[in-house]
């Protein structure tokens, strides 16, 4: 018989607590379960002692008869102490998709031609051209004598 410790859903809508218990694991998450082992409270403050409770003795003798403790419950068993969690590295998580590639790679390109442009432009010989003249002003126009009424 596979067994697991895992989490057990309980709490109303938008308010869950978790037990932390050993199953077997062909169970239902909610269902049937051979002991409870802890709890955990996520909507209490991540430095408080009430969220998470382990009975430490319980949980060692159910890994020591093999029980596969779910990615959650690790973390749980690692910060107190009872079993080691190994870290996770996954280098292609960060890595961009195939179309982001090809978005980059045209970036990269259109800047490149605008920065040979611009050397380019920057490196010819300037030409000065002629300064054209400025139009003679204009001569004020003479005003008509005013007709004497």
């Amino acid at each position: 018989m596979a067994l697991s410790i895992r989490l057990s859903r309980g709490g109303s809508k938008k308010r869950p607590y978790y037990r932390v218990v050993v199953a077997d694991a062909r169970a239902p998450r909610d269902g049937r379960f051979i002991e409870k082992i802890g709890t955990y409270n996520p909507l209490l403050a991540k430095d408080s002692p009430e969220r998470v409770k382990l009975d430490n003795d319980r949980a060692a003798h159910w890994l020591k008869m093999g029980a596969q403790p779910t990615d959650r419950v690790a973390r749980f068993l690692d910060a107190a102490g009872i079993r080691e969690r190994a870290a996770r590295n996954n280098p292609k998580k960060a890595e961009p998709g195939d179309k982001a590639k090809e978005r980059a790679e045209e970036r990269a390109e259109k800047l490149k031609a605008a920065e040979e442009a611009a050397a380019a432009a920057a490196s010819a010989p300037v030409e000065e051209a002629p300064a054209e003249e400025a139009p003679a002003a204009e001569a004020p126009a003479e005003e008509a004598p005013a007709a004497d009424a």
